[in-house]
């Protein structure tokens, strides 16, 4: 079991960078993966903060071993040249959506697809075909983007341990892939939404997107990285004010609660754990102190619908990697010194406290 360090409200002391490798964890979320792609593009210029391993689902899998196979050509600025590519890359590819909605409003909500004629037609035809039956051979777009980007023999020759997670579909359970069996399969796996794609077949198994059991998982970071502190780049909303009413909305709340769930179960697990050290009711020489961080933007992304993580339009990751950016330079300047020293996540209050709002605890 884990347990992380409560916050101190001592000043925090100079640490050396190579005693705090951070162990970065990031969600998955389709297109808005280019948000993380903006906080790993700020936080590689920061060379005082070594990374000690990399946890990824989805998107979040698809940013780390891009970002590790940069390292391995031209470190930091090889990781950081390598995102950017491969982002240029996913927003050159023909898309019914280039532009974003007919008549949208002003902003990032004018990504929103939800009033796309095309997209609503895509949603009812999905409701009545399955993968196996509209794509019979499995083609999958992605497959030649990632193999321009990623190479098996650069994802073994990375520093930067990665810890991929997909779903096996029999048996609902996560599966870690680490570097000995990372391939453009597994990203793939850990990418498959079940209605876009078939399920990828590895070792004979086949697999869905990780999301559904690790979005992302963190204890592979906790057992087998020597990092304590432990960021997470956060893009999928726990939070949503009202109640959806429509099909769609009702469809993308379902999805990111479910997708949702393994992380709040692992931080419920931390924050038990925590208590019961401080109750001295566990030995604290023979658990693991972890130190929390968390960088998102929960209002910059707020105006974004489900409908928008299929869109790649240049314009639209450009701004999402803008935003993410800026959220891990607020993030630099407000705990760069915590990191080695205290948590500067609120664990309790960001994931297990009663919310009625985004940012308002609910009454009693």
């Amino acid at each position: 079991m884990i347990a992380t360090t409560m916050p101190s409200r001592r000043t925090p002391r100079p640490v050396a960078p190579k005693d705090n490798p951070i162990a970065l964890a990031l969600q998955g979320g389709g297109s808005h993966g280019a948000f993380t792609w903006g906080v790993l593009d700020r936080l590689l210029e920061d060379e005082t903060l070594p990374i000690g391993g990399i946890s990824g689902t989805s998107a979040g899998a698809l940013n780390a071993a891009v970002l590790a196979c940069g390292w391995v050509d031209g470190g930091r600025a090889g990781a950081r040249a390598a995102l950017r590519a491969f982002w240029l890359d996913v927003a050159s590819q023909q898309s019914p959506w280039r532009g974003g909605c007919f008549g949208g409003p002003r902003g990032l909500a004018a990504y929103n697809l939800d009033n796309h004629p095309l997209y609503a037609w895509q949603q009812q035809f999905l409701r009545l075909f399955s993968p196996y039956q509209f794509n019979p051979l499995g083609a999958d777009p992605l497959r030649e983007v990632l193999q321009r980007h990623v190479s098996r023999a650069r994802l073994e020759a990375s520093p930067i341990p990665l810890f991929i997670i997909a779903t096996a579909v029999r048996t609902g359970q996560p599966r870690v892939f680490e570097r000995a069996d990372l391939d453009i399969d597994p990203l793939l796996a850990s990418a498959c939404l079940p209605q876009l794609f078939r399920a990828v077949q590895i070792d004979g198994e086949p697999y869905w997107d990780g999301g559904y059991s690790g979005n992302p998982a963190l204890w592979p970071l906790v057992y087998n990285t020597p990092s304590l502190d432990l960021v997470l780049v956060k893009i999928n909303p726990l939070v949503r004010p009202g109640t959806p009413d429509t099909p769609a909305e009702i469809a993308d709340r379902v999805n990111e609660i479910t997708f949702n769930q393994s992380l709040v179960g692992e931080m419920r697990a931390i924050d038990f754990v925590n208590r019961l050290l401080a109750e001295g009711k566990l030995s604290a020489g023979s658990y693991k102190g972890l130190r929390l961080h968390m960088v998102a933007d929960d209002a910059g992304l707020a105006p974004l619908q489900g409908s928008s993580k299929v869109n790649t339009d240049r314009g639209f990751l450009e701004a999402l990697h803008a935003l993410g950016r800026a959220a891990a330079e607020r993030w630099l300047a407000a705990h760069r010194a915590d990191v080695g020293v205290r948590s500067s996540l609120d664990l309790r209050g960001t994931f297990l406290a009663p919310r009625t709002a985004p940012g308002r605890l609910a009454p009693g």
